[in-house]
């Protein structure tokens, strides 16, 4: 039996975005010989099913953003105390490395690691810094970053780990559609972009051509309460689609598409790139950061996207741009190719090595140095 290196603690916000790179993460270092433990929020029990950590802690966190007084003071009560019962989960597990992937939820335990003088390693997904990380990137030995061109100095371009299932999906070539072949359309975007999508997808492919309707099969995740309406929306127009509030195989799901329709939020950018799909990227338009806009231009100008931002997609204009992916084939594959060649498969790999490298009481600066792109 191989002995254990270490302890390596993760802290990650409890959405798909934080958990998904931290979870490519813990698998390798895992592998390696490291005892992986996760810090998060209660958000995360959809996430964390397989999340390969010795114990999953929910440490007490709020987001900074209200300027209401009393809010103010219940959310500096919550990372108060979230900051004292992380110094007591870090006295424990005495770790060799804490490692933070971004949202509030970090903000506790990785500040507590820095004041105790542990190593931290912070992982941005997106193209624009978080609020969070900008925080905690002072006093951390190294920032990597997920995007060309997001990072600020010293810190390095890693990419964005992805699940063992997007590497698997990342296999199948891209299934290039066939003259007046059966189009597959894939939808997806969150909560937010679940909601969205529900009201614009149906009303667009309702103004399109009956040769184009009978085309379609469509995979598009909704909300709990837009389900039955969405379906019946597709049901009435003759068209084949399976409706969701969430796929576990998404990345299978892409995989299978023609075209992806989603927000580009950095774990779905980072996805549709490593697996080669095109897509219509539509940005959260009420990002603090813009982020999402950042992500999908990121995409674009590498020519795997199309990026529409909300306000400009009416049904008219999102039927045109379906219309012309479907008579079009040899542009989506091109696409499809694109995005491809953009993708970092590598990244876990990458990190993981940063990863180690740090937790072994590696030189930082001679790190980033030999590693700066």
């Amino acid at each position: 039996m191989t002995a254990v290196k270490g302890t390596i603690l993760l802290c990650a916000g409890g959405t798909g975005g934080h958990l998904f790179p931290a979870q490519a993460l813990a698998h390798e270092l895992a592998v390696r010989g490291w005892e992986i433990h996760l810090a998060t929020d209660d958000r995360a029990q959809r996430y964390s099913a397989d999340f390969p950590a010795s114990e999953i802690y929910v440490i007490p966190s709020a987001t900074l953003g209200s300027k209401n007084p009393l809010r103010l003071a219940k959310t500096a009560f919550r990372l108060i105390s979230g900051y004292f019962r992380s110094q007591a989960l870090l006295k424990r597990l005495q770790p060799s490395l804490v490692i933070g992937f971004g949202g509030y939820p970090t903000l506790p335990p990785v500040a507590a690691a820095q004041y105790k003088g542990i190593a931290t390693l912070l992982h941005d997904a997106n193209a624009v810094m978080g609020r969070a990380n900008r925080f905690l990137a002072r006093q951390a030995r190294m920032v990597a970053m997920g995007f060309e061109g997001a990072a600020d100095d010293g810190a390095i371009i890693i990419g964005n780990p992805v699940r063992r299932a997007v590497l698997e999906a990342a296999k199948q070539p891209y299934g290039k559609l066939e003259k007046g072949g059966t189009f597959r359309l894939l939808v997806f975007g969150g909560s937010q972009g679940a909601q969205y999508f529900g009201e614009a997808v149906p009303k667009a492919v309702a103004l399109l051509g009956k040769e184009l309707q009978e085309r379609l099969s469509i995979v598009q995740q909704a909300r709990s309460n837009d389900e039955a309406r969405v379906g019946e929306a597709y049901g009435q127009l003759g068209i084949s689609a399976e409706i969701a509030t969430f796929f576990a195989d998404m990345p299978a799901r892409i995989a299978d598409a023609h075209l992806v329709i989603a927000r580009s939020g950095a774990s779905t950018v980072s996805e549709l790139s490593v697996i080669g799909r095109p897509s219509i990227l539509v940005p959260y338009p009420h990002a603090l950061d813009h982020d999402q806009s950042m992500n999908a231009r990121a995409m674009l100008l590498a020519g795997g996207a199309q990026l529409v931002e909300q306000r400009d997609l009416t049904p008219q204009k999102l039927a045109e741009l379906l219309d012309k992916a479907m008579s079009e084939p040899d542009s989506l594959a091109k696409m499809a190719q694109a995005a491809k060649e953009s993708g970092r498969p590598d990244a876990t790999m990458r990190l993981a090595d940063c990863a180690e490298y740090l937790a072994e009481g590696g030189d930082p600066a001679a790190y980033t140095a030999q590693h700066t792109e």
